[in-house]
């Protein structure tokens, strides 16, 4: 890590909260992902304009993610060295075009090319984003990233309403009103980069040198790597039954229940605002509780309820949604500090890492599950997508909150 990075690191337990920087952060992370969330609430709208498969809209989906994903850590990576203010308005213009050649796009593949661009946006903003949310926390990390976290989750809440309220009434070039939106976003950045710049510039001129120790015990050192790999693995799993419901559970009602596209949107968006609300809970449970803790319970605690979901009827699928929402992602932002406590001083690697490279993984499973639909069945997809909770029980073997502390010493 580079000298100007060490010492922004280093100096944010002595600043104070900057809650309106939060806000802002907090506020466009859910702009941005409300554009990204864009993409699969139009699914069922590109099926029915281009017929579509399941398995191309599994390769849609798997490209807003490879690019929007796997990506994020080589940004976190590079920005830890050399911070990048300005990265993140001009990362936005990518999803602005993005957007308008989504709404334009007259073939399966210039619908491709054009979440690719929206992909990039995304990959760019998401690390630097967590990082000007650990700069602006203060002593509050936990509480920042919840801020910073419960707004992306919030915006891909959004997905289903602007489903029923946009896209089935304008078809496809509905997304064009979302060109509006990434201008805010990037009207937003520009005051967000001038801060963020303030800082790197203050920083640089108290000379704080406070280092961070850089040879950790071997012994530490397989800790962490084997943890780290576990964390990755787990959030994947998540990210496997977030696809699975967002892109495919919408098409599993209407098959079962006759459903409109409008009825069976808001079955989604209880899921996804459900599960906002659990993000912005589980950082002060895991304040409270340990992380680990919060862990656990946000994987096995929603297992018996989503592995009834195929099961229940449409009433009940309300109330099953709503508290396996709640349950699972209230580990959301908690796994990203619990990330950063196992590898202190890369803040926007292990935020592109956790966030972005898990996700992606978790990509793959949009291409997965398209195919073992189109293959087998919703009925079965669903199944298998259900059980994926179960395997938070290896959570039992990631360090405790105690042993991390011991660590970092």
């Amino acid at each position: 890590m580079s000298q100007p990075q060490k010492q922004i690191s280093s100096a944010i337990p002595e600043q104070k909260t900057m809650y309106n920087i939060l806000l802002i952060i907090g506020f466009v992370h859910l702009l941005n992902d409300a554009i990204q969330a864009v993409v699969p609430a139009m699914f069922p709208i590109l099926q029915q304009s281009m017929g579509l498969t399941f398995t191309q809209l599994g390769i849609i989906a798997f490209a807003l993610n490879l690019t929007s994903s796997l990506i994020q850590p080589v940004v976190g990576l590079y920005t830890d060295k050399k911070p990048s203010p300005y990265a993140l308005p001009i990362g936005l213009c990518f999803t602005f075009f993005g957007v308008l050649g989504l709404a334009f796009a007259p073939s399966f593949w210039l619908v491709v090319v054009s979440v690719v661009l929206i992909g990039l946006g995304s990959a760019t903003f998401h690390p630097e984003g967590s990082r000007v949310a650990y700069m602006a926390a203060g002593n509050r990390r936990g509480f920042a990233q919840s801020i910073y976290q419960v707004g992306g989750n919030a915006g891909q809440a959004l997905a289903p309403i602007i489903t029923a309220v946009i896209l089935v009434p304008l078809g496809q070039f509905g997304a064009i009103w979302f060109t509006f939106v990434a201008a805010l976003a990037i009207g937003l950045l520009f005051y967000i980069a001038r801060w963020y710049s303030e800082q790197v510039t203050l920083m640089a001129k108290k000379k704080i040198t406070k280092k961070i120790s850089v040879k950790p015990h071997p012994q530490t050192r397989k800790i962490v790597i084997f943890a780290i790999t576990l964390l990755v693995f787990l959030v994947f799993a998540r990210s496997w039954f977030h696809a699975g419901i967002t892109n495919f559970y919408a098409f599993y009602l209407i098959e079962q229940f006759s459903l409109t596209i409008q009825q069976s949107q808001i079955y989604i968006f209880i899921f996804l605002a459900a599960g906002a609300i659990g993000t912005f809970a589980g950082g002060p449970l895991a304040d409270r509780y340990g992380k680990r803790n919060v862990l656990l319970i946000s994987m096995l605690g929603s297992a018996p309820l989503a592995l009834y979901l195929p099961h229940a009827g449409q009433a009940m699928s309300y109330v099953l949604l709503g508290a396996v929402g709640f349950i699972i992602l209230s580990s959301f932002s908690v796994s990203v500090v619990y990330a950063q406590e196992i590898v202190p001083g890369k803040i926007g690697m292990v935020s592109g890492l956790i966030v972005g490279l898990a996700f992606g993984m978790g990509a793959l499973g949009s291409v997965a599950l398209g195919m073992v639909a189109d293959l087998f069945g919703l009925t079965n997809t669903m199944l298998f997508v259900v059980s994926l909770p179960l395997l938070g029980l290896l959570t039992f073997f990631l360090p405790s909150d105690q042993k991390l502390r011991e660590m970092n010493q």
